[in-house]
């Protein structure tokens, strides 16, 4: 094998790791959001909670958790999707290497944003 096949196969194995995350996290978003569709407007009396009541619902150790999966599945699933989109223009190497850098910058910021006002909710 040649090194050109090789990275060549690690490009296609990367493309096919990224487009099964972002099916995955896709259906998993449809799941997380009927849950929340449930929970938030069709389990509650007058058919939406309070900001009391989101409080309240947000200590379940169990709903707390939900939301940092909602956070990490809709961050990669939308970021995955963005750079799916500018690839599609044809960029080189080097600007392949800039987007994925600034995408997991953005990642890395949207978690840690997403996380902490999770916390604060929940310390609320």
């Amino acid at each position: 094998m040649t090194s050109a096949t090789i990275t060549r196969e690690k490009k296609i194995s990367r493309a096919a790791t990224l487009w099964i995350t972002q099916v995955v996290s896709g259906l998993l978003l449809i799941v997380i959001l009927a849950l929340h569709m449930i929970s938030h407007h069709f389990v509650v009396e007058g058919g939406l909670r309070d900001y009391q009541q989101v409080l309240a619902y947000v200590q379940n150790p169990l709903v707390f958790v939900l939301e940092l999966v909602f956070i990490v599945t809709a961050t990669a699933h939308a970021l995955i999707g963005v750079r799916a989109i500018i690839l599609d223009i044809g960029l080189s190497e080097g600007a392949k290497r800039t987007l994925n850098w600034i995408l997991a910058v953005i990642g890395v910021i949207t978690l840690i944003y997403g996380a902490w006002l999770a916390i604060a909710l929940q310390q609320l």
